[in-house]
């Protein structure tokens, strides 16, 4: 069985899927990882789409070893679209990396097939030629520190909310998969790279300075116990964030799930948004996407 192939053509393209059986996770097959992706990617697509992909595989499932992927390995297939992006500093030593833009159908399910249950992506998006935009999203990641759990990341997430709707922004949410929250921010590209991390750290560090017992925008580990780090940080243009939808790894396959503000509002236990891939699919016939307006309605920062 371990070697067992199956071809099946995915919107014209010929992909080769191999050991479908194979538990990625204790009770998830790599089979229902690539459905999963195959049924979600009507929603998922449009927020990957133009943007360069890190792949994070596990490929002996997520008890094995993972490596992130930036660059298109050799064996890509020449209808993967991929973008020369520039990685100053980066630890191959390389000056810039052919990273895989996930466009279209066919190009997820063959990062499924490799095993690449997270797909992460940044905050900008690459043109038809290459040319990298500035960020079009704003993004804060409210990360609990123990015994803080993504309850009180709820509330600082409302808190974070009315700080930007000072500024004329909107903010829509989504739990991280694990055991935090994503605010994103759709915004006007502004001129410069970097005016968003420096909006997002001004935002941190006032939400840090009028609630001290709660909201922490320091990196120092040390300081986060009981609180919530508002991370700032994931607009350096080098970063990434998990995408919406992706998958997680953890002993049971968990999504990175939008989430309407009444259920943020609501929530009293971590237990209350933590979503199966199956309940993202069953939430996506009922709501559609609940993170749609990030790809239209962009406001100017202040």
């Amino acid at each position: 069985m371990a070697g067992k192939r199956t071809t099946v053509e995915v919107e014209g393209q010929q992909l080769s899927l191999s050991n479908l059986d194979k538990n990625l996770y204790p009770e998830f097959t790599k089979g229902e990882v690539i459905d999963y992706y195959a049924r979600i990617a009507p929603v998922m697509l449009p927020h990957l789409k133009d943007r360069a992909a890190t792949r994070i595989r596990w490929p002996d499932g997520v008890d094995g070893g993972k490596f992130f992927e930036k660059n298109a390995p050799s064996h890509t297939p020449d209808w993967v679209r991929t973008a020369t992006i520039p990685t100053p500093g980066s630890s191959t030593g390389r000056d810039t990396l052919d990273f895989v833009v996930v466009d279209d159908l066919p190009t997820l399910v063959w990062c499924a097939n490799l095993a690449a249950l997270e797909l992460h992506v940044p905050q900008w998006k690459v043109g038809p030629r290459g040319k990298v935009h500035t960020p079009d999203l704003v993004v804060f990641d409210l990360d609990p520190g123990a015994p803080a759990t993504i309850v009180e990341a709820c509330e600082v997430a409302a808190l974070l909310r009315d700080v930007l709707a000072e500024d004329g922004l909107e903010s829509y949410p989504k739990t991280s998969g694990k055991k935090g929250l994503h605010l994103y921010v759709p915004v006007k590209e502004p001129k410069d790279a970097e005016r968003t991390s420096e909006y997002a750290k001004a935002a941190a560090q006032r939400l840090a300075e009028e609630h001290p017992r709660l909201v922490v925008a320091k990196m120092e580990k040390r300081l986060r116990k009981g609180k919530i780090f508002v991370d700032w940080s994931q607009n350096n243009p080098a970063k990434t964030t998990v995408a919406p939808y992706s998958l997680r790894a953890a002993s049971r396959p968990s999504v990175s799930t939008p989430i309407t503000w009444d259920e943020l509002e609501s929530c009293e236990d971590a237990a209350d948004l933590m979503f199966t891939p199956g309940d993202v699919l069953g939430r996506v016939d009922e709501h559609g996407d609940l993170l749609e307006s990030l790809l239209k309605e962009h406001r100017p920062l202040p």
